[in-house]
This record gives structure tokens, sequence and C-alpha cells, in this order.
């Protein structure tokens, strides 16, 4: 606690300025993590493990649970075909966000800033700051119901009590960046931990699953699952995970040069595509549960955490399974808390150059968070806050295209990224995958309008 007491009383805590034109994303974090240049090339991987597992935490945030919960439930192994794509959407866009961190020194938000004019600039911040607490308040949400399951805390006191989160955050900084990665990969295996036993307890037919990957023409044809399906791909492939890993590569202290760069970007690139398949491990496991424990038992109205968690261990026959579902819950609220908080700097340092103190940013996204969450909560009850989460991931599926299309129209232009220009083939792929994002929203904003 005297920590915490002596960041809030240091006058650079409390101070808001504009940041200089040139300083670099993250200001003395840039360049604070060392790395080897020389050694095995298991050893100099081992210096940049980090920034992939903070960024993969937006993979399987509360988010994404109540999506493949709903997903799995309703239809079966369906879906896992659209875990799969947006899960290898998500290993490209964020490898093409290291790319244009390491080539170009600038995160995502600096390069918007730079690129166009101020009104162009002021609404691409608005918009991802609505990313951002979209993404918040799914954090709020599956953190209060982690707290209620565990603890027996009523949902609007856990909503309240997630502000406290700050001086965590706080806390793992004043400690250095490697802390915070740290904090991030120890909560990441817990609840890889959680889910592989609890896999191993469901036992689901690898048959059913396997064919769960290939796609149907069910998810686009059927509007209720084409709506799931975007908001999975919502709860994967999240806008302010861009602007977050263009920026946290940039904090190791690799030589500035060409060759420097190139060996930067492929260790980075190897980091973020091992996290992300443990986030795919998580996500599918998520999914396959709700649909070899409640869609195979006829329980397709299972769509909420909570219902989840009060069925799984009578419907699996172990009284642990609940237990793990919920620890592993709350590991991914805090998760999410620390890389949310240190996204939302990102974004407004990059955009505005405004400087606030963490505390200040922290607070003011989580009352954000919080208030419709007290709302719905006083309104419709518990029930009413699962409607809410999915809501949350689809409005973060409509702002993607707002976040991709900047990113790959940077790294496709060879007067900002030098030699490191992404190749013609993977320019084709990178616009395919913003073709199908745009489209699907298009689809689902159409059917939405149109009660198609």
């Amino acid at each position: 606690m005297k920590r915490v007491v002596d960041v809030l009383q240091d006058d650079r805590a409390w101070r808001f300025s504009r940041g200089n034109e040139d300083e670099p994303s993250l200001g003395r974090l840039n360049g604070s993590v060392p790395v080897q240049a020389t050694g095995t090339w298991l050893r100099r991987l081992m210096g940049f493990i980090g920034p992939g597992y903070m960024v993969s935490v937006g993979y399987m945030d509360p988010g994404n649970w109540a999506t493949d919960i709903a997903g799995g439930s309703q239809f079966g192994y369906t879906l896992l075909a659209v875990i799969l794509l947006s899960n290898l959407m998500a290993i490209v866009l964020q490898a093409l966000a290291a790319r244009l961190g390491i080539a170009t020194g600038r995160d995502l938000a600096q390069a918007c800033r730079d690129a166009y004019p101020k009104p162009v600039g002021f609404a691409l911040w608005l918009i991802c700051e609505a990313a951002i607490i979209a993404c918040d308040l799914a954090e709020v949400i599956g953190t209060a119901i982690a707290l209620k399951l565990l603890f027996g805390i009523p949902l609007v006191v856990g909503a309240v009590i997630t502000a406290l989160d700050v001086f965590l955050v706080l806390l793992l900084l004043r400690r250095g960046f490697r802390a915070l990665e740290a904090f991030v990969i120890a909560l990441l295996i817990v609840i890889f931990v959680c889910f592989g036993i609890q896999i191993a307890l469901a036992a689901p037919p690898v048959q059913a699953v396997l064919a769960g990957f290939i796609p149907s023409t069910e998810i686009v044809t059927n509007p209720a699952a084409l709506y799931i399906a975007i908001g999975i791909i919502g709860a994967t492939v999240m806008p302010h995970n861009l602007y977050l890993h263009s920026s946290i590569v940039q904090t190791r202290n690799y030589p500035r040069t060409e060759e420097g760069r190139r060996g930067a970007l492929r260790f980075a690139v190897t980091d973020s595509t091992i996290a992300l398949m443990l986030a795919l491990f998580v996500n599918a496991s998520i999914l396959i549960m709700a649909a070899s424990v409640f869609h195979a038992s006829g329980r397709t109205e299972v769509n909420e955490i909570e219902q989840a968690h009060e069925l799984l261990s009578p419907l699996l026959g172990v009284g642990i399974a609940s237990t793990l579902f919920a620890v592993a819950l709350l590991a991914s609220g805090l998760n999410s808390t620390v890389t949310a908080t240190l996204a939302g700097q990102i974004v407004m340092e990059g955009f505005l150059r405004l400087r606030i103190p963490d505390w200040a940013r922290r607070l003011i996204t989580r009352s954000v968070a919080i208030v419709p969450v007290v709302i719905v909560t006083a309104l419709y009850g518990d029930a009413g806050t699962a409607k809410l989460l999915v809501l949350s991931q689809v409005v973060l599926s409509m702002q993607l295209p707002f976040a991709v299309i900047p990113l790959v129209r940077f790294v496709s232009d060879r007067s900002k990224m030098g030699s490191l220009v992404i190749p013609t083939w993977l320019k084709l792929l990178s616009w395919a995958i913003t073709g199908i994002i745009v489209a699907l929203n298009l689809k689902l904003l159409f059917e939405t309008i149109f009660g198609g």
C-alpha cells in the first residue's frame, strides 16, 4: 500500500501534459528491455518473449467467453471454424502491427496522427476509445461475475471493486515492463491449465471437434449464427490490440539499424504467433466445452457465464469443474485489465500527444464501463449483463475496419516502411482479410437494421 501512496504523491503521477512531437512510443519504456545480440536462436528469442503474450490476453478476455459459450451451446462445434479463421486473421494482423512499430519507430496511433488530417485523426481516436470502453465493459462484467462465483460478492459491488485494479497496474509498472509481462504470462498459464483440465474432463468426440474446424454455410445463412460469429471475430481480433502491439514491440533494446530491425521483426512475429496459438487453444476449449457439455445434453439456451458455471459440475459430474472455470475467468479479467490500460495510454498519447497519469486514465475508462453494468444489472438483473457482454463484442467487431484499413495501408507504403514494406502476396492476403471483416460487418449491420 505504501508503494501506491508513493506513486500517487509523486508530482509526475498527477501531471497532465502534451508530449513532445518526436517522443518515442511509451516514452521511457521504449527500448528499456535488454535483448541478446549474440547466442543461440532460443536464447535470443527469450529476450523478445512477452509482447505477444500481452497481446494474446485480448484474444481470451471475458468477452470471448460469452460469445464462445453462446456459440457452443447453440450451434455445437460449427463455429470452431470461425475461431480458427479469426485466429489466423489475428496472427497476420498482429504481425503487421509489429512490423509497423519496428520498421518506423511509430505506433499505429502515431502513424495515423502523422498521415491523416486532424479531424480524421480525432475521429479515429474517438472510435478507438469506444472500442477500449467496449472491451473494458467486458472485463468489468467478467471480473465481477468471477468475484460473485468465487466469493459470493454481488455483481454490482464486484463491478465497483474492479475500479481498484488501477493500483495493480501502478505497482507493476513501477517494477518495469518485464514485471508487467511476467504477471500477464503467469495468469495465462493459470488459464491454460484450468482449461486443459476441463477439456480432459469433458472428453469431447475428436471427430466432431475436427469437423467443426471446417467452414459451414450455416455460419453465413443463419442470422443468429452470423451474429455470434461476428461477435467471436470482434472478441478475437480486437482493434486496440493493433495499437498496443505496434508500441510494445519497441520496448526491446534492439539495434535501430536495418539488420537490427529485421532480426527484431523475426523474433517479434515468432513471439506473437506462439502466443496466439495459445489463445486459439483457450477460445476453442471454451466453445468445445460448451458444445460437448451443454449442446450435447440439449441445453442450447445456455449463453451466460453464470449459467455455464452453475451447470458445468452437475453435467460433468466433477465438483472442481465449476471452480476451475471461475478461477480462469478471474485470471482472464485481471489480465485484460493490465493490457487495456496500456492500450488506452498508447492511443491517447499517440493520437493527441496528451499524457495523463496511468491511474487517472484507468479510472476514467473504468468508470465509463462500470456505469452501464450497474444500470443494466439494476434494470434487468444479472441476466441482462450476458446480452450486454455479447453486444460489446459485436461493437468491437464493427470498429475493426477503422484500425485494420490504416494499418494495411501503412505497411504497404514503401515510403514509410523502407525495405520492410510487406511483399505483394502478404499485401493481397492482408486486404483479403480486411475485405472479409468489412463484408461481415456490413451484412450484420444490414440485417440488424432491416431485421433480416
